[in-house]
């Protein structure tokens, strides 16, 4: 089968929504309120650079206003149109609502390749896309409230953040205009990691049911599981190096623009990630074997294969070769809703994106938060937590001496105690907690409805669900 057949990224967005919608009860003005993007605004702005005008083109979209702000991501790539950002706008919206983060979906877009341009240049042209966007008010702390994406980080936003503040000399809270800010421009601990960390929470999660990890055909926990990454930026690389890291998986397979890495033994993800920042690629790396064709090692045998750059990479014309038992989109639409029916019929497990990749939202949130409250997490509450742990340890000291050498103290116990928690930890708990309810909530579904084969549906009766009670309690 060839891709000319497939629907559109937008178009498996509104296929899935279908599927789930048709199992549920709605009123069908509610669900045609709920499916259709409530607004996309398109700016044209001209910018001097290299001696001359340039115009850029650039969306705002704004999917649901059910809960506000909205919220949503800014992507900068050739790509961009307004089709995928409207489908993402939609994504964002069930997303926040399956991991109850309060807001509404939006997602924002710029058409532009950002390595043709040096950083003053970027300033200069996400500068006045911000301006263009807030005098919209589609960048505003209670209104809308963009975040990093693809092509865009913490450099970008701290810009964005700089731009509003500039026009709103007055705003208390022009901090929380936009998250994924520098640690020192108002951002939060752990919020680059955010989406890999929340990728390795979801596996976590998955992998402490035995009923979930048997529908995939697998046993055991993450130690020793065999995973190919699909894309080695922010969310792929910290997806990889925690697994690796930290639970113990073996990443035999990298994929990246110039190919792709491939070694049964296990990679180095660190050394792989050093390798692309030094020579812009994978290829030449040693240790691995270098195929030209990186598309062909998404088919190689694996346990779990995480996608986790670009939409629509597992389609119609590969999704039959694909070997993965289980497959967690870190990405945005990695699989089409073609490739996703061919999967779920041989019996493939997927973690849809909607979930897996929330965790960059869920800390967005928490730095949302932190900016309206002005305090960083843990300032309070860290001092005092320790005082009264070190009551705990001074007594146990007591009951060591007393015992003599019938009892004492594990060495690293009182050091580990001791310690109260710190930002990070918070952020870092806080996502743990998010993840495991929000999949909790799908699994029930899941195992208890007949009519519900996969995770995907699952996760869009959850959040459509959500939607729904929020619009009625609006009196809508």
């Amino acid at each position: 089968m060839t891709r000319t057949n497939e629907p559109s990224f937008r178009e498996s967005v509104d296929l899935m929504f279908n599927r789930a919608v048709a199992l549920m009860d709605l009123p069908p003005g509610l669900e045609e309120k709920i499916r259709v993007c409530n607004a996309t605004y398109t700016v044209r702005f001209g910018v001097r650079l290299r001696g001359q005008i340039q115009t850029f083109v650039g969306y705002r979209s704004v999917h649901s206003e059910h809960m506000e702000p909205v919220k949503g991501g800014i992507r900068y790539a050739p790509s961009v149109n307004q089709d995928e950002v409207e489908a993402l706008a939609a994504l964002m919206t069930y997303k926040c609502a399956l991991v109850e983060a309060p807001f509404g979906g939006s997602k924002g877009g710029l058409c532009i390749d950002p390595r043709q341009y040096d950083e003053h240049e970027l300033e200069q042209i996400t500068r006045r896309f911000a301006y263009e966007l807030a005098k919209r008010d589609l960048i505003h702390p209670s209104q809308n409230v963009p975040a990093p994406d693809m092509g865009t980080g913490e450099r970008e936003m701290a810009w964005i953040a700089d731009q509003y503040a500039r026009m709103n000399t007055t705003d208390i809270n022009a901090r929380a205009c936009v998250t994924g800010k520098p640690l020192n421009a108002g951002g939060i601990s752990g919020r680059v990691e955010a989406t890999g960390r929340g990728v390795q929470y979801a596996l976590r999660e998955f992998f402490r049911d035995p009923r979930d990890v048997a529908k995939a055909g697998l046993s055991g926990s993450l130690d020793g599981k065999r995973v190919i990454v699909q894309g080695l930026g922010n969310v792929g690389y910290h997806a990889a190096k925690f697994l690796q890291e930290e639970d113990g998986s073996k990443i035999v397979g990298i994929i990246e623009r110039d190919g792709a890495l491939y070694n049964p033994d296990g990679l180095d993800v660190e050394g792989v990630r050093n390798w692309i920042v030094k020579h812009g690629g994978v290829t030449g790396y040693p240790d691995a074997t270098h195929t030209a064709e990186g598309g062909a090692v998404l088919e190689e045998d694996c346990d779990i294969l995480i996608p986790a750059a670009l939409e629509g990479v597992i389609h119609l014309g590969n999704a039959a070769n694909i070997k993965a038992p289980l497959i967690i989109e870190a990405a945005n639409g990695p699989v089409t809703a073609g490739a996703d029916e061919i999967l779920r019929k041989k019996g493939t497990v997927i973690i849809p994106d909607m979930y897996a990749n929330a965790g960059g939202v869920t800390v967005s949130y928490f730095e949302w938060v932190k900016n309206l409250s002005h305090i960083r997490f843990g300032r309070m509450q860290r001092r005092q937590e320790e005082a009264r742990h070190q009551l705990v340890i001074d007594e146990l000291e007591r009951l060591d001496r007393y015992l003599g050498d019938a009892w004492s103290m594990t060495p690293e116990f009182k050091q580990k105690y001791l310690r109260g928690a710190d930002e990070l930890e918070l952020v870092r708990s806080g996502l743990d907690d998010t993840m495991r309810i929000a999949y909790q909530s799908m699994r029930e579904i899941w195992h208890d409805r007949a009519d519900v084969e996969d995770l995907r549906t699952a996760a869009y009766l959850v959040s459509i669900n959500k939607v729904a009670a929020s619009y009625r309690a609006k009196g809508l």
